[in-house]
């Protein structure tokens, strides 16, 4: 495989001129700027970056690559924890400057750009009474987080953002720009909902959006030492709740503001609430969850967006951060003990861990229908190392790696694809299970030299 430095100057201007967006090599004063990622532990330095404005861009970006065998990275929204949008020496397409958001009112589809991040959807949509399920952070990228599967708030309700996929254009190894769906390309159409971006580059989704404004959101605190009681609690309550409610459980340590100071840097188990039905069937619902006698609770009504973005600002881009994550079956008493031995100890204030309860409209989709395969996990773990010091590196690194020791045995065995580090060949196929054979013929059809292997590969 070459790198940039490989090839001659006229190569590199001829694709230059190929491009309608700019290119960003190491001699360039953006350089620097332009490689940076959202996690600040990821230094990869490209030998190009071509910035995209269009498909015309990522084709010809694409057969450049190829033909110069040059390794590749395809770079959205930036936030994947494993830094795999970028490279070292080789080429880097980014998708940041192909970016729009049309609404079809006709039938509530959304056409979003592959460039696009979630907040720039969702002030879009919700203008229209309108709501994509995506994720927990709005400032995800639109098609990491939708090629890896998008569990978030509205999950139980309207399930998986890959449930809501309608439509993709992508260009495919070869350079050949498709459209995939349900009729056109269904091979592919299938790889791509969970199977991540082993299969080409999407310059566009279509997505299937919902009537929903607003919800009844927001978290409830109760002291660490209560995580054992309150999780078994959950995991019983959950179950049998409507899918309009959804809740993540968390352990963490409350940061300054805007909370109360009497609970600043202090461990808790949090749930973190959203309601999409009415608000007099969610006063009776909810008064179970104060019987628990939370020491916090605000939870109110407030737009969908706001719900999206409520944590955005304790993360900005830069952070150090260090992700690792296992799906679960049920909570024993063996793991709850697990999240109190670590939620005891959290390493910095901004490090915590989640649970995503899978079920609902998301559990309903067969373990076949889509790449994502566990369906029937009840929940989706991830232990979250961050800081914004590079000191702390170690400390939060170590951390992750600690919880995820004590409770992958415990585990179904793998992981979430957008909670992952870059793991290794098995892990990606524990976290496929029975698809991955699958993908990887479509990988064979679509991708044979595997051009797209940065990334949670599957090889073909």
């Amino acid at each position: 495989m070459k790198t940039i430095k490989d090839l001659n100057s006229e190569t590199i201007s001829s694709f230059k001129n190929q491009l309608n967006g700019n290119m960003v090599l190491p001699t360039d004063a953006a350089y620097n700027e332009t490689r940076k990622v959202y996690n600040g532990m990821i230094d990869k330095h490209p030998g190009l970056i071509a910035m995209c404005k269009n498909a015309d861009d990522v084709m010809a970006s694409v057969n450049f690559g190829r033909e110069n065998d040059l390794l590749i990275a395809i770079r959205g929204g930036g936030h994947n924890g494993g830094g795999l949008g970028l490279c070292d020496d080789g080429l880097v397409i980014d998708l940041s400057g192909i970016k729009h958001v049309n609404v079809n009112t006709s039938n509530n589809t959304v056409k979003v750009g592959g460039g696009n991040i979630w907040n720039e959807v969702d002030a879009v949509t919700h203008e229209y009474g309108l709501a994509i399920p995506s994720g927990m952070v709005s400032s995800t990228g639109v098609g990491g987080l939708t090629l890896g599967g998008g569990v978030g708030y509205l999950s139980r309700k309207y399930g998986l953002t890959i449930d809501n996929l309608l439509e993709a254009d992508m260009v495919l190894a070869d350079g050949r720009f498709v459209t995939v769906n349900a009729k056109q390309n269904t091979d592919l159409f299938w790889a791509i909902r969970g199977g991540g971006g082993n299969f080409g580059v999407v310059t566009s989704f279509t997505f299937q959006a919902h009537p929903q404004k607003t919800v009844i959101a927001g978290p409830t605190f109760w002291p660490i030492e209560r995580v054992e009681e309150i999780m078994a609690w959950y995991d019983g309550f959950i179950q049998n709740a409507s899918d309009d409610l959804s809740g993540f459980i968390a352990t963490m340590i409350v940061p300054e503001s805007p909370f109360p100071s009497e609970l600043h840097n202090k461990q808790f188990c949090a749930i973190v609430w959203c309601y999409t039905g009415d608000a007099d069937t969610f006063n009776d619902l909810f008064k179970t969850v104060l019987n628990l006698n939370p020491v916090f609770a605000h939870v109110g009504e407030m737009p969908y967006p706001a719900l999206q973005s409520m944590f955005d600002g304790f993360f900005p881009t830069g952070m150090q951060w260090y992700w690792r994550a296992d799906f679960f079956n049920k909570l024993t008493p063996e793991i709850t003990a697990q999240h109190l031995k670590f939620g005891s100890k959290i390493p910095t204030p901004l490090s915590q861990m989640h649970l995503y309860h899978i079920s609902g409209a998301a559990s309903r989709v067969g373990a076949e229908d889509t790449p994502w395969a566990y369906r029937n996990a009840k929940y989706a773990g991830v232990y979250v190392g961050v800081d914004p010091d590079p000191k702390n590196a170690n400390k939060i690194t170590n951390w992750c790696k600690d919880y995820f020791n004590a409770l992958h045995p415990y585990s179904a065995g793998g992981a979430y694809s957008n909670f992952m580090m870059d793991e290794g060949q098995e892990r990606v196929k524990a976290s496929y299970k029975h698809n991955y054979d699958r993908l990887a013929k479509i990988k064979q059809k679509f991708d044979p030299n595997n051009i797209f292997k940065v990334n949670q590969n599957i090889k073909p």
